[in-house]
């Protein structure tokens, strides 16, 4: 690995294989150009609206978090994505190969649905805003704004995109945390949990140093095992998804409280809250649990 300073290892690796569902989480995963693979693959549209479910609106698709996907067979970067086996919160099981998915996940969410594998030069999503100080620096309070995503955000802004026309990403293919991050948060709200699940991460970096150490990461290149390389773009802007309760974490305002109070950064000239960083592959490969994390 060619690298100035190894900052930690990696601790932990996930994808979501259905946007805004619980994932997966892997002890190897393969990083192309356009993210990790098999990475937010799937969402559920709305036949209605056509606008992709997310859990950035709790009150409209409020069960999103009592869903978990994964994949029946790994992933691999150049291969067909597999199928997704899909378990809803009522305990029904559906495959993403199903005949009836549409007619399952449409039960499931009382609203007619279909399961997506391809967003339409980006997508759209109504996003929930909390009533929350210098949480938007739009000025939005208790309120739902749609949200062109992806290739539709870049579009709207006149950029070139960083992530595939046909991708789910909100805005960068690939997002990083570092437990330095989540130990500091810990400490500033120790009322609060601050578990690495709530924040939907890629790759989750065992770091030494203390503080919010990968805000100082942006512009740099982070060198993964032997052959990944990652340029960290922006710090990564975060929702009210956090806060929100999945499994055995309760729902928890403060999670945003904290992060508005405590880790509000510049991005792209307006003052967001935020935890961990986005980057886009520079060099491509397979990460592995473990692997040592350096920075150029």
């Amino acid at each position: 690995m060619n690298a100035s300073e190894q900052v930690g290892n990696v601790q932990a690796l996930w994808r979501f294989p259905v946007k805004s569902m619980l994932g997966e989480q892997a002890d190897a995963v393969d990083l192309s150009q356009g993210g990790t693979v098999g990475d937010r693959a799937y969402a559920v549209r709305d036949k209605e609206t056509g606008k992709i479910a997310s859990a950035k609106h709790p009150t409209l698709w409020p069960d999103m978090f009592r869903c978990r996907a994964a994949y029946l067979e790994p992933p691999r970067a150049g291969d067909p994505i597999p199928a997704v086996r899909i378990e809803l919160g009522d305990g029904t099981t559906v495959d993403s190969d199903d005949l009836d998915v549409d007619a399952v996940l449409s039960r499931f969410f009382g609203r007619e649905v279909e399961l997506a594998r391809s967003a339409d030069n980006g997508y759209t999503i109504d996003q929930y805003h909390p009533d929350e100080a210098d949480y938007d620096p739009g000025g939005h309070h208790d309120e739902v704004v749609e949200a062109a995503l992806g290739a539709a955000f870049f579009e709207e802004q006149g950029m070139q995109s960083a992530v595939a026309e046909d991708s789910f990403f909100d805005l960068f293919p690939v997002s990083v945390l570092t437990t330095s991050s989540l130990n500091r948060f810990g400490e500033l709200a120790p009322d609060s949990r601050f578990d690495a699940t709530r924040f939907r991460m890629n790759v989750i970096v065992e770091t030494p140093e203390p503080g919010f150490v990968e805000n100082s990461w942006v512009g740099r290149t982070l060198a993964i095992g032997d052959d990944v390389q990652l340029t960290v773009a922006l710090p990564d802007p975060r929702c009210v998804m956090p806060s929100l309760a999945q499994e055995d974490l309760p729902r928890d305002k403060g999670i945003l409280k904290t992060l508005v109070k405590h880790n509000r950064l510049d991005v792209g000239g307006a003052m967001y809250p935020c935890a961990g960083v986005y980057a886009v592959a520079q060099a491509t490969g397979t990460m592995r649990t473990g692997d040592p994390v350096g920075l150029q």
